[in-house]
């Protein structure tokens, strides 16, 4: 696994010429496996190969390989076939004195390969060959330069790190390579890719993001590590295994002495260590350090570059910890400590830091971690700065005159802001705890913060609520207070609340200086607000006016924040789609060079993406979702993200994908708002009934039907429409009873929405419109489907540019036409129109009830070309016309062999919305076979 293109790349000679391929490579990286299956493969294609071994003990066996290769020949032949090796090895026993008797030896040898081949090529697969003896030595270049009566190919594999100073093979490899017929290929280690393949295999599972990065760290790429290191996670083992220990420890103890100190330095030191860096640590002479680095590079356990040097495999580092006193380490790491203080250049704070702390001086640690926690939130890492003020808080623990609760604080603010929202909330409480005369008032504001973005906004609420009442709350933290609370109700979806809360946060602001961070969440929110309720033009205006303070004041929270609201606003209520996917992908951007692209990043990505949904773009809608998975998203916003990847896979089809992420959703949203439990009910509700599980359906919008404490009217209303889907689809499936007092609920609650909505601003009631004319259709359903409805929902759809309910209106339109058996024509029609826009979409749900109800009223969906027709010359791309971006990507997957769970790895997509795709694919191209479809892909490429 992993070397498929090596195997590939080692040819010797099928018709017996003279050809030799030795592979070099370090321990562990596969040449033994890779000499047996190439070995096999020409064995199987008729070639004699004779296998065999070196030993590690010099020349006292003369030709020991070719001897142990002849052995086991002898064992598996018949004694008949047997005769010829047996004489050959009779050869070896006998006395070859004499000038002559070496070269004498060489061609008896030779032609008693020749007899034993019979005429069919011969191989000589030979391993270890950095421990081959001077016989053998003189017989390959004999051979090999084509000196005897035998032609034949020679495989052998050498350990780079073995070939040092003046090993005889060093000079062999020379002269060989002068030869055209000889090649020398160094095997590398494996890739990411490569090594997270063979773990995967291991350990009959892929690895989690986290295991795979320190795998990849801990190996270097070795498939000997990687395969040990995969055991033990796969056995719950923690620590190299003995057999790694020893093979480490064995290659360090074969160095010099100097080279011994080198790789113990760098094992202890943070890596690239620098080169003034080592010879300050080990304090040899500057020559005496060259050959040292240079002996531990030769030994595969150190690698140089222009920045310092690394080990080749962190697990040397591991192993090598286990073998020094504890005297020993702290020794070597107070001498990195000491050699960064005197530095003249850059203070090297997050280094001291690591080296004092496991120096034993805890005292000398804390300033070093401090200030490169602080250096790293100027820079934005947030990330960085959280690992540099937890280790500040280890240190200050029985430290005197340590500020351990400051240091809490900080630590949890840096938390909250690189997306660990459980880690803060938890130094929070010890904050709390710490007995401190910390602010009542300032602990509520930021307890509230913390569960807001942890997504349990119903006690963030009341956190807000309890810093408001505080006695001790001064008119900054008033400010503060409302800001926040006004920003949390605007996620809720109670906007009018929201910008009632930011009026009162605007005006304590005008009462302190310095309020910016207030004023901009506050106009977030209230502008927001007044888009919605009132005004778009204004509510926009006063968006706008918000990010263009925060840019100005440079705090990325609040940059972050203007982004969030305003693309939102964009993509939602006020359907300005185009415009709002653009903010959102620009605000992302900007956010991750802020060092918010854990959170604030990922929430923006969920709106673009949610604004592709809705026009259509399912394929880069998907490679979005990607994006944003990569920074494992946690509390709300990984409830953004995942509900906008489970509108994807409703749409696609892919229930097992769905479920997985309304379930996750479901646990996290404990405490949540309308906002997020609402869409997660509806996707519930639509996922069942493309399921046929109307019950299940209607029980999850029965549930939705009590969250009442929202002005987000679009959601609402979406839901009542889900409502009466349900119902509708259960009274034609005649599956389960339609629920009579449900559907007078569900018209009741359509009424008072529409009524609501003639209080909003226009483009909200313009959406909302859409989805009532949805209901009414529904409605229709449950006492003969009215088409006329059907047709003014698909109007509304087209106009509004929301090609997924304008098919599903099509669809439904044409199934009422003919059920009242008129305009069969325009029947066929609409048919046809929605299996095109569901097809370029990727619904496969929507698609097969289209085909299904076609099928029942004999209505052909496409033109399809006679059986057998050949492609017309030059028109070969158009094969490919009706796929959509991410359809042509998997075909080229496809096409290159991978199956569908390499497929699903490669575009960060599950292997079921894989199979969804070749399905599709499969459909439109009009085949039935994966080969099929890769030879129209061949075909169809420039």
């Amino acid at each position: 696994m992993g070397f498929a293109a090596q195997v590939k790349d080692v040819k010797v000679s099928p018709d017996g010429n003279t050809a030799a391929v030795f592979l070099t490579g370090e321990s562990g990286v596969g040449k033994t496996r890779l000499l047996r299956e190439v070995g096999e493969r020409l064995g199987d294609a008729g070639a004699l190969v004779l296998t065999g071994s070196c030993l590690d003990i010099g020349d006292a066996s003369p030709m020991h390989p070719l001897r142990q290769a002849l052995r086991r020949l002898d064992a598996d032949l018949a004694p008949p076939a047997a005769a010829s090796v047996r004489a050959l090895l009779a050869v070896f026993a006998e006395d070859a004195a004499g000038p002559d008797g070496a070269g004498a030896l060489l061609e008896r040898v030779s032609r008693g390969l020749s007899v034993i081949a019979g005429g069919r090529p011969v191989v000589l697969v030979l391993d270890d060959l950095q421990w081959v003896d001077r016989t053998t030595r003189q017989l390959l270049l004999y051979l090999l330069a084509g000196l005897g009566d035998l032609q034949l190919s020679v495989l052998a594999a050498v350990r780079s790190e073995s070939l040092q100073g003046a090993h005889p093979l060093r000079r062999v490899l020379t002269e060989l390579r002068r030869l055209r017929s000889v090649r020398v290929l160094d095997l590398a280690p494996l890739d990411r890719a490569g090594t997270e393949q063979l773990a995967a295999a291991v350990g009959c599972r892929p690895l989690a993001p986290e295991a795979a990065e320190r795998l990849w760290q801990r190996s270097g790429g070795n498939p000997f590590v990687v395969e040990e290191l995969s055991r033990d996670l796969r056995d719950g083992r923690d620590g190299p295994s003995d057999t790694l220990r020893e093979v480490f420890l064995a290659r360090v103890d074969a160095l010099p002495q100097p080279a011994h100190r080198a790789v113990h330095a760098v094992a202890a030191g943070v890596e690239p260590v620098e080169h003034w860096l080592l010879a300050r640590v080990v304090g040899l002479p500057e020559q005496d350090l060259l050959d040292a680095v240079r002996a531990a590079v030769s030994h595969r356990l150190l690698v140089g570059s222009h920045d310092g040097y690394r080990l080749r495999h962190r697990l040397v580092a591991e192993v090598l910890e286990g073998e020094l006193l504890p005297a020993e380490r702290a020794l070597l790491h107070r001498s990195y400590a000491e050699a960064l203080t005197s530095a003249p250049a850059e203070l090297h704070q997050a280094r001291l830091a690591h080296h004092w702390r496991l120096a034993g001086e805890p005292e000398r640690a804390l300033p070093s971690a401090v200030a490169a926690a602080e250096e790293a939130e100027r820079l934005y890492g947030y990330a960085e700065a959280h690992r540099h003020w937890s280790v500040a808080v280890q240190l200050a623990e029985g430290l005197p005159g340590a500020d351990r609760a400051a240091l809490l604080g900080h630590a949890a603010e840096a938390a909250h802001h690189c997306g660990e929202h459980a880690r803060a909330l938890a130094l929070l409480e010890e904050l709390a705890a710490a007995g401190t005369d910390h602010p009542a008032c300032e602990l509520h504001i930021r307890r509230a913060r913390y569960l807001t973005a942890a997504g349990r906004s119903a006690l963030a609420e009341a956190e807000y609520q309890h810093a408001l009442d505080s006695a001790d709350c001064t008119p900054r933290q008033r400010a503060t207070a409302a800001a926040h609370l006004a920003e949390l109700l605007l996620q809720l979806g109670r906007y009018a609340d929201a910008g009632q809360r930011a009026r009162e946060a605007l005006a304590l602001a005008e009462q302190v200086d310095g309020a910016t961070t207030e004023v901009v969440r506050a106009s977030t929110a209230l502008g927001f607000s007044e888009a919605y309720l009132e005004d778009p033009d204004a509510g926009l205006a006063v968006l706008r006016r918000a990010l263009a303070t925060a840019e100005r004041a440079g705090s990325p929270e609040d940059v972050a924040l203007a982004y969030l609201h305003l693309a939102e606003l964009l993509t939602g209520p006020l359907n300005i789609l185009e415009e709002g996917v653009v903010v959102a992908r620009r605000g992302a951007e900007r956010v991750a060079e802020l060092g918010l692209g854990r959170t604030y990043e990922t929430r923006l990505l969920a709106i673009a993406t949610n604004g592709l949904f809705r026009v259509g773009q399912w394929a880069e809608a998907e490679k979005v979702v990607a994006a944003a998975l990569r920074h494992r998203p946690s509390g709300a916003d990984a409830v953004e993200l995942l509900l906008a990847r489970c509108r994807l896979s409703v749409g696609y089809g892919d229930v097992a994908a769905a479920d997985r992420d309304l379930d996750a959703v479901a646990t996290m949203l404990a405490g949540g708002g309308a906002r997020h439990v609402i869409p997660l009910l509806t996707l519930r509700a639509g996922l069942a009934m493309w399921q046929g599980r109307h019950d299940v359906a209607r029980h999850a919008v029965q549930r939705g039907l009590t969250e009442t404490r929202s002005d987000d009217l679009v959601i609402l209303a979406v839901l009542v429409w889900h409502g009466l889907r349900a119902e509708a689809e259960a009274h034609a499936s005649r599956t389960v009873a339609v629920d009579g007092n449900a559907v007078r609920l569900l018209r009741e609650i359509a009424d008072r929405v529409a009524g609501r909505s003639e209080r909003a601003a226009r483009p909200v009631r313009d959406v909302v419109d859409g989805y009532l004319a949805l209901c009414a259709a529904e409605v229709s359903r449950l006492d003969g489907a009215d088409p006329d409805l059907w047709a003014r929902a698909a109007a509304e759809w087209d106009h509004r540019h929301h090609p997924y309910p304008a098919a599903y209106s099509r669809l439904r339109q044409a199934e009422a036409l003919l059920a009242r058996r008129r305009r069969a024509a325009t029947a066929g029609k609409l048919l046809r129109q929605a299996y095109q826009m569901a097809q370029g979409l990727g619904a496969v749900p929507l698609t097969d009830e289209i085909r299904t109800l076609a099928g029942r009223a004999r209505v052909t969906l496409e033109e399809r070309p006679p059986a057998g027709a050949a492609t017309p010359a030059g028109e070969g791309g158009d094969e490919l016309a009706a796929l959509t971006a991410r359809e042509r990507e998997v075909l080229a997957s496809v096409a290159e062999g991978l199956t569908n769970k390499e497929i699903g790895q490669r575009l960060f997509i599950s292997e079921r919305t894989i199979g969804v795709h070749v399905s599709h694919i499969f459909d439109k191209l009009q085949v039935r076979t994966r080969v099929q479809a890769s030879a129209i892909f061949l075909r169809s490429r420039p």
